[in-house]
């Protein structure tokens, strides 16, 4: 199984504080049946912004001491990039990573509230080749008060990514709900853990699907797990076309072609 959204790289920004913490995830990371971990640190955020080359080097870095330790696990570079107006022209500088350096990239929205140029942004990545996904939508304010606004970014050409917390109850009975309704709705594409440490924020990547199993959302599963697979291989989605009522279920390929 694929993981595409942790923050692992160490003392870099809020994830593990040493190579002993970032290495624990990875012990964890095996034992919850993950064979593979994009990385992708902050970038753009308020308070952090870690730089490309950071990013490429530690990767290394880590996957040299993994090989020698034998894990089997394989490390691919990315951001979970911060909403901004310059996102096209600093990727295009190549100041971003994008997923496995695919044609997706993971964008960050903030907390509390949509920018009003979040469409022209889906637009300008659409236009530059770049399929956007949208980190942890169940935990922004406007989008658990107003689903159809998520409809609506993946109507203008976002896709969307679930985290594996949020599923597991995490954050709660009703953000665990709320996940689970967008799941059913059909505004959900991909899925990722967004572990930060093994107390606070770790991965429940197992925990996760199997709350959406018990859930009878088997085919979730099967194409949350098969769309972080194409992330890796940068092809297109497969994903379910949202429903205004959400009853018929239309199978279509989405988002990046391989270069």
């Amino acid at each position: 199984m694929i993981d595409i959204h942790s923050h692992i790289l160490v003392n870099v920004d809020d994830g593990p504080e040493t190579m002993e913490e970032t290495f624990r995830l990875f012990e964890q990371a095996v034992v919850e049946g993950i064979t593979a971990l994009i990385s992708t640190s902050h970038a753009l955020h308020p308070r952090y912004h870690v730089q490309c080359h950071i990013v490429s080097e530690q990767i290394a870095q880590l996957q040299q001491e993994i090989n020698r330790r034998k894990l089997p696990l394989t490390l691919y570079p990315g951001h979970e990039v911060r909403l901004a107006g310059n996102i096209v022209e600093l990727h295009e500088k190549g100041q971003l990573h994008t997923l496995a350096q695919s044609n997706y990239m993971l964008v960050e929205l903030p907390s509390s509230f949509i920018p009003p140029y979040i469409s022209t942004i889906i637009y300008n990545l659409l236009t530059a080749g770049i399929t956007p996904i949208i980190a942890h939508p169940e935990l922004n304010a406007a989008i658990a008060k107003n689903p159809s606004i998520l409809e609506q970014l993946i109507r203008e050409g976002a896709l969307a990514q679930i985290t594996a917390g949020s599923l597991a109850g995490k954050f709660g009975k009703s953000i665990q709900q709320f996940s689970l309704k967008l799941v059913r709705s059909n505004l959900v594409h991909t899925y990722g853990s967004d572990v930060h440490n093994i107390k606070s924020r770790p991965f429940l990547f197992e925990k996760g699907l199997q709350f959406l199993e018990k859930q009878k959302q088997l085919d979730a599963v099967d194409i949350f797990l098969e769309n972080n697979a194409r992330i890796i291989n940068n092809q297109p989605f497969i994903v379910y076309e949202p429903e205004n009522n959400f009853s018929k279920k239309s199978w279509k390929l989405f988002g990046s072609m391989k270069k």
